[in-house]
């Protein structure tokens, strides 16, 4: 799947599109097919460093 990934925290430069694994759903969850998306205030914070990632990984996945 694609993603928009925060790799390090700076300008609008640092978000990267990405290729990564498929996220599986655990029990009680679903996949939803996205056709379009958007970065919103909380992901360009997020971006800068200073809205926390909800989980944390290798990389950020903003939203």
């Amino acid at each position: 799947m694609w993603a928009v990934v925060i790799e390090k925290y700076g300008s609008p430069e640092v978000l990267q599109l990405k290729e990564i694994p498929n996220l599986e759903p655990s029990r009680g969850e679903v996949r939803v097919k996205v056709h379009t998306s958007a970065l919103n205030r909380a992901d360009v914070e997020q971006r800068k460093g200073n809205y926390p990632p909800p989980l944390p990984s290798e990389y950020e996945i903003p939203g």
